[in-house]
């Protein structure tokens, strides 16, 4: 069985960070781990919401999964601050990764910073460069553009060619915030990609991205190239989202079980 380690924040609703990654590895056939970057949660008091681990703590998780277990893929997802980045890339040298999926997560579904100011250096400098492959959406690559505003497919393609520049493999830009059908476009700086979905009119969408970037690393992990991965990560968010769970208090989450009993075949491939 192939295995997949998880770099992100876990979220205690369930749908999205570690636990949303954790869910899509079952649900892909791989063995999942993770390492826990920060706690997100609202206390009723203090109304804080993240709770960054130390350092050692983290170094602890990814020696233990590295040195027990093994890791054929892993992904990277919150985690917040400078020092953690830096961590993070400093540790995956020595590791020997080869399949890397950099899921730059910089904001929550409604805009809530989920990285510390000043982090960002760190991110396209040190980080971006060791990955396979990077998943931003709209926000995400706007941020990383320099703030440059994405409204069309074009837009989106001339970004993932610009993203490109910053060293990753590939690039999946994402863009869900779109007007029209869901389509993200993939560059490998040769080949154009784009994966079409048809827009499902919900909220529920809550680890969507999270999910996204999971399923990639699963397939990476037992041997797809990243084209096939990133195809069947289409499938298995579209499926998802299409069969989402509702809470009442806030977003529901995707349904994490939807590929596999029902599958997805609703997703259109083009190339340019």
């Amino acid at each position: 069985m192939k295995k997949a380690c998880t770099i992100a924040g876990s979220a205690a609703r369930g749908g999205a960070g570690i636990q949303a990654d954790i869910k899509t590895f079952q649900e892909l056939g791989v063995y999942g781990t993770s390492t826990i970057t920060a706690f997100v949660a609202t206390h009723p008091e203090t109304k804080q919401g993240i709770y960054t681990q130390a350092l050692e703590v983290i170094e602890a998780q990814l020696h233990t999964i590295h040195s027990q277990i093994g890791i054929d893929a892993l992904k990277t997802g919150m985690l917040f601050t400078k020092e953690i980045i830096e961590l993070i890339a400093d540790w995956l040298p020595t590791a020997n990764v080869q399949n890397i999926v950099i899921d730059p997560v910089m904001f929550g579904k409604v805009g809530t910073a989920l990285m510390e100011e000043g982090a960002m250096s760190s991110l396209k400098d040190y980080l971006l460069p060791q990955a396979t492959i990077i998943t931003p959406n709209m926000p995400e690559a706007e941020y990383l553009l320099g703030g440059r505003q994405l409204k069309s497919v074009t837009d989106l393609q001339d970004a993932a060619h610009d993203l490109h520049k910053l060293g990753s493999q590939h690039v999946l830009v994402k863009g869900g915030r779109l007007n029209g059908p869901a389509l993200d476009v993939l560059y490998d700086g040769v080949r154009m990609l784009t994966l079409e979905a048809p827009r499902i009119d919900t909220i529920h969408t809550n680890g969507a991205g999270c999910s996204y970037s999971a399923a990639i690393t699963a397939g990476l992990a037992q041997g797809l190239s990243v084209e096939q991965a990133v195809i069947q990560a289409k499938k298995f968010v579209t499926a998802g989202i299409r069969r989402a769970i509702p809470f009442e208090a806030v977003a529901g989450a995707i349904d994490h079980r939807a590929f596999k009993e029902v599958g997805e075949d609703s997703v259109i491939i083009a190339t340019k």
